[in-house]
């Protein structure tokens, strides 16, 4: 299984908290919306991904578990 980051994209308000707290899988376009890739999340950064979704002040950001095929 592996885990991937999916924006609710009416509740994301462009804080950009998200970009700050992982970087390298998410970054932000020209008004402050994160762009993400349709990529697992290696395991070694689980951890931060969960906390950034955690501290999202819209609670938009959301990890989604996907089955490996």
């Amino acid at each position: 299984m592996n885990e991937r980051i999916d924006i609710d994209w009416t509740g994301c308000e462009a804080h950009g908290l998200c970009a700050e707290l992982l970087p390298e899988h998410i970054e932000l376009d020209e008004w402050g919306y994160p762009l993400v890739a349709n990529m697992p999340l290696p395991p070694h950064t689980l951890k931060r991904a969960r906390r950034a979704a955690s501290d999202c002040p819209a609670l938009a950001l959301k990890l989604r578990v996907v089955q490996d095929t």
